[in-house]
């Protein structure tokens, strides 16, 4: 059987594991190991038994919890004498193991069990398989044996991290074993079908870390923490009872979304749980992805919201950086803590490469307070917002190009809206724009964030001035978009304009967004909404990012081809704000059965084949297989289409 990776997170912590529960440390697409704050903790962790690797007998199944069953490798003339039951589980900066070994023969035995662990601490970004390297002078690792079990460290100026693996029992010996891993291991004397239990718990402290964490005593214990949580972050939530497929996508992704929410600090130093974009590699605060998640859950669970929101009026830039690509306003796009950002090795730390996630920042604000009727986070991020459309209009280039703009970032990205894929943005037949580049669907939020942005200044800043002048903005923009952006001869927007304004003419699902925030006139609206249904843009599945009839499609590529579930939320929602309410039920339906085909969870992005010639939807290779835009994604159908 080919060893997979199964994920288990909760919080900025996740574990990486294989069928039978071992973590090789391999470097591939996706990390094994477990994780906290972007630096792998655990790099190994593999289970011998009498000095060979135990065969899978039940591999680990997706879930919460990791449970597998092996037996020693042997023939069919040979029962197995012994089987291994294992559980592990994770919580915030925890892992935590019980193995049961019983015996199956009449006689009393011995086993020799053993755990090999180490942990590299190599930060996530050297983990990627892009061939970079980064050097890191002066690091020092260190191992010390304890009463029961080890502890790993790691030094590089003052940058300090450590791991500690305990046992109950304790083992019998810690070894070395020539690589700078440490085997534990324990001879286990079994009475006649008789058992014997180990629990291994392992405490991550990453760096800046002011306390140990609290490690449950089993994973029995991890999962009712893990169970209470989902099932608080659940309350209260009406379900369609018309529709169980969508209820039960609902509840899948609330649970995600428990699960997936990481620490954040607001403006003045309060303590806020956010939700990151995804595992395994964006276990982390990114603007774009949780705005958007905090949207799509609004109306459900508007505490999403009300964290993100000063979450990100505390990162807001407000000098220019370079390297950061920081101007003053703009909201960040990513934020990481590991050991490559502190040392300023990659730009991540506060990354500001982002076209659209300001604007959405005012759209999420504005959208707060229609929702809840709650102004006191408009009152309060009032200068935030100021600032963020200062941005739009300034440096965001809206004044002196007349749209939101980017350039490609050379430290960075290339593309700069939530296309941010080398390529992303191209023409039919897959050129490349040169130049700064006006993409389509950070115009439509730019509308949307200057209007949402007026009603706040008229209704909650009583600023009646500001509130004109952005209503002013808005339309104005609206009758530039529909003017230089419009293709007659497809009847369709453009993908973007060039830096010199000519059109990038590439079909592209991007055309939706601009329904969800309401730029086009109702017959263009009406137009787009009915071309995104016909078989080249509709797989069966979902609306792929590009049409199919194009030489730059491709049903594997990241983004000129593919399906992105909350790509196609956006554009649920925007079918309805139009009235194209069949067109929206069409695109809910092939989303909800896309997801219960796939466990109920919908993935981060899926191929693009069409749904004709594959019954079953195919996976994209690398995608985040919890990602919290898409776990989302549900309750933004429910609030297009209702059960229906």
């Amino acid at each position: 059987m080919t060893d997979r990776h199964h994920l288990l997170v909760h919080g900025g912590t996740f574990a990486a594991v294989g069928d039978g529960g071992d973590i090789s440390g391999v470097r591939g697409n996706s990390p094994a190991g477990l994780f906290v704050r972007d630096a792998r903790h655990l790099s190994r962790w593999q289970l011998t038994v009498d000095g060979a690797v135990p065969e899978t007998l039940t591999p680990v199944a997706d879930g919460d919890t990791a449970h597998c069953v092996l037996v020693p490798r042997g023939g069919r003339q040979e029962p197995p004498a012994h089987t291994l039951f294992r559980e592990q589980a994770v919580v915030d900066g925890a892992f935590v193991e019980s193995l049961r070994v019983t015996n199956n023969r009449p006689v009393p035995t011995t086993v020799r069990v053993a755990v090999t662990a180490d942990a590299d601490f190599a930060d996530q970004f050297e983990l990627r398989s892009d061939h970079r390297t980064y050097a890191k002078t002066g690091a020092v690792r260190s191992r010390q044996v304890l009463d029961n079990g080890v502890k790993f460290g790691y030094r590089r100026g003052e940058w300090r991290s450590s791991t500690t693996v305990t046992a109950e029992p304790a083992p019998d010996g810690v070894e070395e074993t020539g690589t700078g891993a440490r085997r534990l291991v324990w001879a286990l004397e079994l009475q006649p079908h008789g058992s014997a239990e180990l629990l291994l718990r392992v405490a991550a402290r990453p760096h800046g870390a002011t306390r140990d964490p609290d490690v449950p005593a089993t994973p029995a214990a991890a999962n009712d923490r893990l169970l209470a949580l989902e099932g608080a972050f659940m309350e209260g939530v009406a379900f369609p009872t018309g529709w169980p497929e969508l209820a039960t996508a609902c509840a899948r992704g609330l649970s995600d979304l428990a699960s997936l929410q990481v620490p954040a600090t607001g403006p003045d130093g309060e303590e806020l749980l956010v939700p990151a974009a995804g595992a395994p590699w964006f276990l982390a605060l990114l603007g774009r992805d949780a705005l958007l998640t905090s949207l799509f859950a609004l109306p459900y669970r508007p505490r999403l919201a009300a964290a993100t929101l000063p979450a990100l009026a505390a990162t807001q830039a407000t000098e220019v950086g370079a390297r950061s690509v920081a101007q003053p306003g703009k909201i960040v796009h990513e934020v990481r803590h590991g050991e490559l950002a502190h040392f300023g090795q990659v730009p991540y730390g506060r990354y500001y490469g982002s076209v659209d996630a300001t604007p959405l920042f005012l759209v999420l604000l504005g959208a707060y307070v229609e929702q809840t009727g709650d102004v006191g986070p408009a009152r309060r991020l009032e200068p935030n917002a100021r600032a963020a459309i200062g941005w739009m209009l300034d440096h965001g280039g809206l004044t002196s190009h007349g749209y939101l703009v980017y350039r490609a970032d050379r430290g960075g990205l290339a593309n700069q809206n939530w296309k941010d894929s080398p390529g992303a943005i191209c023409s039919a037949d897959g050129s490349r724009p040169h130049g700064p580049v006006m993409a389509a669907g950070a115009q439509g939020y730019a509308y949307d964030a200057l209007r949402r942005t007026a009603h706040l200044a008229r209704t909650v800043w009583d600023d009646e001035v500001y509130a004109a002048l952005l209503e002013q903005a808005a339309g104005d923009l609206r009758d530039r978009f529909q003017r230089d952006f419009w293709m007659d001869e497809h009847a369709f927007p453009a993908l973007a304009l060039d830096g010199e304004g000519h059109q990038v003419n590439a079909l592209a699902s991007d055309a939706g967004h601009l329904l969800w925030s309401g730029l086009l006139d109702k017959e263009y609206g009406e137009l787009v909404g009915r071309r995104l249904l016909e078989p080249d843009f509709f797989s069966g599945w979902g609306v792929r990012t590009l049409a199919a009839d194009q030489a730059a499609y491709h049903p594997m590529s990241y983004h000129r081809g593919s399906v992105w579930p909350h790509d196609n939320a956006l554009i649920t929602l925007g079918l309805a704000r139009y009235g194209l309410h069949d067109e929206a039920r069409t695109v809910a339906h092939a989303l909800v059965e896309a997801a219960t085909a796939t466990g109920h969870r919908l993935p981060e992005v899926l191929a693009g084949y069409g749904r004709d010639t594959h019954p079953e939807p195919v996976p994209y290779p690398h995608a985040c297989t919890r990602e919290s835009r898409s776990a989302a994604t549900p309750l933004a159908l429910l609030t297009a289409v209702g059960g229906a």
